[in-house]
């Protein structure tokens, strides 16, 4: 069975892949600022937070699960609150994940609405 078969809705189904793709664009900014020093401790603390909250509520949507709407708000801060602090820095992986999260913070947003 496909993703797109889960009986989870379009929005729903956006937003678990706009989270799955947070997650990934996460992970690799983190790591790629590991190498940059310190001064990039806290993009590296705030991309692993995104991507675990993200991981997490992507999971709770592909179940239906009650929380859901609850972890969209969290996502949703936590994407934005990264994508401010990556749009600081001009690394092309910063500024990737600024824009990757953006876009899964305005789709956990629309879930919530």
């Amino acid at each position: 069975m496909a993703l797109s078969e889960l009986d989870v809705g379009d929005e729903a189904d956006q937003c678990i892949d706009n989270c799955f793709e947070a997650v990934q664009a996460a992970e690799y900014c983190a790591d790629q600022c590991a190498d940059e020093g310190e001064e990039m401790a806290k993009c590296i603390r705030l991309c692993r937070d995104v991507a675990d909250i993200a991981s997490t509520h992507a999971r709770f949507m592909a179940r239906n699960s009650n929380y859901s709407e609850e972890l969209a708000e969290v996502c949703a801060g936590a994407c934005e609150e990264c994508a401010e602090e990556c749009s600081r820095h001009d690394a092309d992986h910063c500024q990737t994940c600024a824009e990757v999260l953006s876009e899964c913070a305005e789709s956990c947003r629309n879930m919530m609405a």
